[in-house]
């Protein structure tokens, strides 16, 4: 029984190192600047041989399976996954909203815990007084460890209404909260006028119809205005390239907004050719940390190329495009195709865009972005 698994543990750990040629040969070769040195791979050949003659006992072959895509998947960069089955189906899913969440935007590199970089105002998460920057180190009993920043944040929404349960310090269980999810966001946007400005259009994520919604029920008022227009764009975390493309053709118009460079160097020029419906007001984008991927393509190129000023914080730079790819078995692999370059060529990927006016974290409240905005009008 143990030589036999043995013999499947080594199919496995010789899948993956399949794999690991498979990505680097035709999907991410520009993330590899040299060929990979044979050194580890002799090491490896030796674990291999002393687990098949020496280890008594051997774990079942699909959880090491499971294991072993995670990290080789996971070691990529922050936003490359393995999705099991039942991730997969949430993924695919990610675009019918509205979903039930419990307030929180969690950040992960690789080999490290998760933390909170974002916490939606009058959520669950703000009322149990939570704070940014914690880390979170089980999920309803799971450890967060080996898991993707997307399974994670996948898995804290859900059609259903219920709780999440999480683990903020090993081994104290007066760090145990549970988090219910409600009904933060009926819409992907929302607008509210504001005090001596053009108004707030917040922007919760940039699925389609968005763009087509806003033009539906918005454009007529908004171009009344010619005062500065906020589009609140924190804890903007998922959506598409093109509906973030749409949306700055909303505001400006440019054969060369910037490009996407992909593997081996191949560069996609991003073009927005349409006339602007709202080419007029001035623009102000709020944003922390969690403005993330679309959402910070929007805001670069609206600060460089639009004159828009930035308020709040640095954003992470992870502004990608990624390809989703099936596997047989139900599982699936998200990974990092192609990364954005702002027109000025400056390097954006895990840089971010830097804002004119920076707020701390422990002040990141809507009043302190409306003072700070205001102060900021009142020079210009």
């Amino acid at each position: 029984m143990v030589k036999k698994r043995s013999k499947l543990l080594l199919v496995t750990v010789l899948i993956v190192v399949a794999l690991f040629f498979l990505l680097e040969k035709h999907f991410l070769p520009g993330l590899f600047s040299q060929s990979v040195p044979p050194k580890p791979f002799e090491i490896l050949g030796w674990v291999i041989k002393l687990i098949k003659d020496d280890y008594v006992e051997v774990p079942d072959p699909s959880t090491t399976m499971d294991g072993a895509y995670k990290g080789l998947v996971g070691s990529l960069d922050a936003l490359s996954s393995y999705l099991d089955e039942d991730s997969v189906v949430r993924y695919q899913a990610r675009m019918q909203g509205p979903f039930q969440e419990t307030g929180l935007v969690l950040f992960k590199r690789y080999r490290s815990f998760p933390m909170i970089i974002g916490i939606e105002e009058n959520s669950p998460a703000e009322k149990a007084e939570l704070k940014l920057g914690t880390p979170v180190y089980a999920l309803d009993g799971r450890s967060t460890l080996e898991m993707s920043m997307l399974e994670i944040n996948l898995l804290l929404k859900s059609k259903e209404a219920g709780s999440v349960e999480f683990k903020f310090d090993q081994g104290s269980e007066n760090e145990i909260v549970n988090l219910e999810r409600v009904l933060l966001h009926e819409e992907t946007y929302s607008y509210s006028e504001g005090e001596g400005l053009g108004g707030i259009l917040k922007l919760n994520s940039l699925y389609p119809p968005l763009v087509d919604r806003i033009k539906k029920d918005l454009l007529v008022q908004l171009k009344k205005t010619t005062k500065p227009l906020i589009l609140d764009m924190r804890n903007c975390n998922e959506g598409t390239l093109q509906e973030a493309i749409s949306l700055i053709n909303l505001f400006m118009s440019k054969d060369n907004i910037g490009y996407l460079e992909k593997t081996g160097g191949e560069k996609q020029t991003l073009s927005c050719s349409q006339t602007p419906e709202l080419s007029d007001p001035p623009l102000i984008i709020w944003t922390n940390q969690a403005t993330m991927g679309p959402s910070e393509i929007v805001a670069s190129v609206l600060h460089e190329h639009r004159g828009a000023k930035v308020v709040g914080a640095q954003t992470l730079g992870l502004a990608a495009q990624q390809q989703f790819f099936a596997l047989e078995d139900g599982s699936g692999l998200v990974l990092t195709s192609a990364v954005f370059y702002p027109a000025s060529q400056e390097i954006f990927w895990e840089k971010g865009l830097m804002p004119d006016v920076k707020i701390k974290a422990e002040n990141q409240n809507t009043g302190t972005y409306l003072e700070e905005t205001r102060k900021l009008t009142s020079k210009t």
